[in-house]
């Protein structure tokens, strides 16, 4: 189906109207060409706001009759607005047409059009403005056919190069489909030579605006006279094919060529996604082997090497983190019309695995419950990778999908680990970032940004820590719990600000004199040294393990 083009209107196919039956074209013969897309009717001499572009112009001339000056100077503005042509019915305010007003019409290509009766415009303008709806809408139409059949073909085993053909016999074009990890394909073939040139044109524009077509805006180049245009094909963030449409002379890009290219595109992208989630689903099945690695399942390296086979030396002699990535549990998504949380997880999976290799990471991931474990294999050791693992995530959550944000609740990051068999170390580390949330309120944890919270967890007599907590925080919690106070967080934010009362005023939101008398109360019950350096550091130390026996209780 070769998609109708005739909805371009010319100044030509304007003459050939009922209505244009006696006009005469006066000057610029070499402009009929000229695209019409609407009718005006203009009697000021100052249009700048008025006019688009490609408007036909109808005039009785009442400002120009005077002077022929200044209807050349008009002439020249409208074709510097691109208009395609000045229509002026000849009469009360225009008995003829100035000599110099013609000379400047064929200087300019710009087709001078007189009625030698009396026209009504208003007749002109609804027979012209009906035709050109009348198009678009048939244009719609072709446009809506061909983009089901665009959807249907990518349903076949061989949809992209289908995709691909069609595209092609709607346009008459030479298509260029470049996949960013594999050869080129031309639709139709050429000649070897004449490929090379062109691809390594194409190959050197895409690399320069890569950026722009990456945000979804097409672009437009010139090669050997010939004009390609543009559009990446891509989802998820990130791209993963161009197509190009290359038009030979005298053929201009179209609005009807961006619009079937969109199409395309459109189709391609989801036929690749599609792909990209039963190769995911396929991974997920394979990775299911990661659960056991973290959960100690596997006793030795050899287990693993038997799994991973060729990849394992590589990545048994990298650094790694192990990540936490926890998304909303079906019962909590209560609006949602996914009901199954491993389609979700998998989803997310699609995604971040994608942006870990964008940042220089291998990921091996699998589901558990309302969580993704993902080992991260650094393949950039040159590289600080506590640094990509954040811009991992940044990226992610700038991806502008709302849905996907507010899945995911936390993310826990364990430290660097080398030796795929000490994952379990890297994975408890990360669930306990992940248990810390309710104190810190990040979404982000990193095990090694803990402090103190990392030698706490290795405590495993938690009476020990409840008697420490009460011999050193006992009085403030207990009046808390009496009165109603909040000296507890008082101190906590008074020592974290460097005991600076202006900074602790500021965070509490409260004045001076409030946080005087609770620091008064404060030492009342602690005692007056309970600032001195080893009073200090042992209070510090007991108000980050209230934190993790109570994390409900506590909020940065």
């Amino acid at each position: 189906m070769l998609l109708d083009q005739n909805f371009i209107l010319t100044v030509h196919e304007v003459l050939q109207r009922p209505l244009f039956e006696h006009a005469v074209v006066m000057a610029g013969e070499g402009g009929l060409n000229r695209r019409v897309r609407w009718v005006h009717i203009l009697e000021v001499l100052e249009f700048d706001q008025l006019i688009h572009g490609e408007e036909l112009i109808l005039t009785t001339g009442i400002n120009l009759h005077t002077n022929p000056a200044v209807a050349v100077e008009f002439v020249e503005h409208l074709v510097k607005k691109n208009v395609s042509c000045l229509c002026i019915e000849l009469g009360y305010y225009f008995a003829d047409i100035p000599q110099e007003l013609i000379e400047a019409a064929n200087g300019l290509h710009f087709p001078l059009i007189v009625f030698n009766r009396s026209t009504r415009f208003v007749d002109i303008t609804q027979d012209l403005h009906v035709l050109l709806i009348n198009r678009h809408y048939k244009l719609l139409q072709d446009l809506e056919s061909i983009s089901r059949k665009f959807h249907r073909l990518t349903l076949t085993s061989q949809g992209i190069p289908s995709v691909l053909k069609l595209l092609h016999s709607s346009t008459k074009a030479q298509i260029i489909y470049q996949s960013l990890d594999g050869p080129a394909t031309l639709i139709p073939v050429i000649p070897e030579k004449e490929r090379k040139g062109m691809l390594d044109f194409l190959s050197s524009c895409l690399q320069s605006a890569a950026e722009q077509l990456a945000n979804g805006t097409p672009q437009q180049w010139v090669y050997q006279d010939r004009t390609m245009i543009a559009q990446s094909v891509g989802s998820l963030g990130k791209t993963w094919a161009y197509v190009v449409l290359v038009l030979d002379p005298p053929q201009q890009p179209q609005e009807y060529d961006y619009l079937i290219l969109d199409s395309a595109c459109l189709s391609i992208a989801q036929d690749l996604l599609r792909k990209r989630y039963m190769d995911e689903r396929k991974l997920y099945t394979e990775n299911l082997w990661v659960d056991d690695l973290v959960h100690m399942r596997i006793k030795d390296e050899e287990q693993i090497q038997s799994i991973m086979g060729s990849d394992f030396k590589k990545a048994n002699e990298s650094n790694y983190h192990v990540c936490l990535v926890e998304f909303e549990n079906v019962e909590e998504r209560s609006e949602s019309i996914d009901s199954d949380h491993e389609s979700m997880g998998i989803h997310l999976s699609l995604v971040l695995r994608s942006v870990y290799q964008q940042h220089g990471f291998h990921p091996l991931i699998t589901i558990k419950n309302n969580r993704l474990i993902i080992i991260a294999i650094d393949s950039l050791p040159k590289s600080p990778a506590k640094k990509r693992l954040l811009q991992v995530f940044e990226a992610f959550f700038h991806m502008k999908d709302e849905n996907l944000e507010r899945a995911v609740k936390i993310i826990g990051i364990g430290k660097p680990y080398k030796g795929l068999i000490q994952a379990h170390s890297s994975y408890q580390e990360a669930i306990q970032a992940i248990m810390l949330y309710p104190a810190f309120h990040k979404k982000i944890l990193l095990f090694e940004e803990l402090g103190v919270f990392q030698l706490l967890f290795h405590i495993e007599n938690q009476n020990s820590l409840h008697a420490y907590v009460r011999n050193y925080l006992g009085p403030l919690i207990e009046h808390d719990a009496a009165k109603g106070s909040e000296l507890l967080r008082t101190l906590d934010v008074y020592l974290d600000n460097d005991s600076s009362k202006q900074a602790t005023a500021h965070k509490l939101f409260i004045v001076r004199q409030t946080l005087y008398y609770r620091l008064e109360k404060i030492a009342e019950l602690l005692g007056p040294d309970y600032m001195a350096p080893e009073n200090k550091l042992a209070i510090q130390v007991a108000l980050r393990a209230y934190q993790l026996l109570y994390p409900e209780k506590t909020s940065e």
